[in-house]
């Protein structure tokens, strides 16, 4: 199967269950918003060695926004609840709390499946703090010395789909980056998914276990061109380098139509073939066949 000049090998990236939360944080502006939300999801693209794995899921509209000024929902993945209900709030205490003007909103206030939150991070107020409830939610007011940081008390969690994924391979490194590129923002422009890794992107792209004991992975060699003749390749004859773009949602349909947007978006002049990385089944329960997401129509 091609899209246009791009052979889209017969593989399926594999998937995994992971637990996430979906914050929502907002600012007196989009200045102050992004400040935000890049200290927020900084050192948030692999559970491999980050407490958690995060990214902007979309930019609110006003009426979105749960106070009307400029807002943002995050997606925060991790394994357990447990492991979410400990990097959470302290991401928050020290990124978003510290940051002028901030707000921060429970994006799943209909999840039964909760933790504490700003239950924890009231305690910065040293006795000041003020609880302030609405409705069935409730809310706490810490004093900070530009008036005070709201935040909600408990922190909804779903059951999502991590890992979906395309490895791109191109002519060169700057052909293949821009058809990453272009993958990258097309699925931004959907709900329901993010792309975790540094401007959605992962160069150093892993697979399970090493020769190196103390190594839950190492580097996909594989798909590494310098390594060619001395380990079995993965890359098409013409590839110079390969890029992946790695998908975490909130289900399997959100995943599998943000593979789909990235594969059409991806393919082009200079991109010889597009794979995708598993374990052979073993890893994870949720196999996205990259042929089958563009379905039997394709050319």
């Amino acid at each position: 199967m091609h899209l246009g000049p791009t052979m889209i090998v017969d593989t399926f990236a594999e998937a995994f269950r992971m637990r996430y939360s979906r914050l929502i944080v907002t600012a007196m502006d989009n200045h102050w918003l992004d400040a935000a939300t890049r200290e927020l999801c900084g050192y948030g693209s692999s559970v491999i060695q980050c407490d958690a794995e995060m990214a902007v899921e979309q930019i609110l509209s006003a009426d979105q926004s749960p106070d009307g000024r400029p807002a943002a929902a995050v997606l925060a993945f991790g394994f357990s609840n447990e492991g979410l209900a400990k990097a959470l709030p302290k991401r928050v205490g020290q990124c978003v709390m510290t940051c002028p003007t901030t707000a921060v909103y429970d994006g799943l206030p209909e999840s039964d499946d909760r933790f504490a939150f700003g239950k924890h991070l009231r305690f910065f107020g040293d006795g000041f703090q003020k609880s302030k409830k609405l409705g069935d939610r409730r809310y706490w007011r810490v004093p900070v010395m530009d008036g005070e940081f709201l935040v909600e008390e408990s922190l909804g969690v779903a059951k999502g789909v991590a890992g979906g994924n395309i490895i791109i391979q191109g002519t060169s490194q700057r052909i293949a980056l821009e058809a990453a590129k272009r993958a990258v923002d097309v699925v931004a422009l959907l709900a329901g998914v993010i792309t975790p890794f540094p401007g959605g992107v992962v160069r150093s792209g892993s697979k399970v276990g090493s020769r190196y004991k103390t190594l839950v992975a190492s580097t996909n060699e594989a798909f590494c061109p310098t390594l060619r003749g001395r380990v079995e390749t993965e890359l098409a004859t013409e590839a110079e380098a390969a890029y992946e773009i790695v998908i975490n949602g909130l289900g399997e349909p959100q995943v599998a139509e943000a593979m789909r947007v990235a594969l059409q978006a991806a393919a082009g002049e200079g991109i010889p073939a597009i794979s995708a990385g598993n374990y052979g089944g073993k890893l994870g329960k949720f196999h996205f066949h990259l042929r089958k997401l563009l379905g039997e129509s394709a050319p």
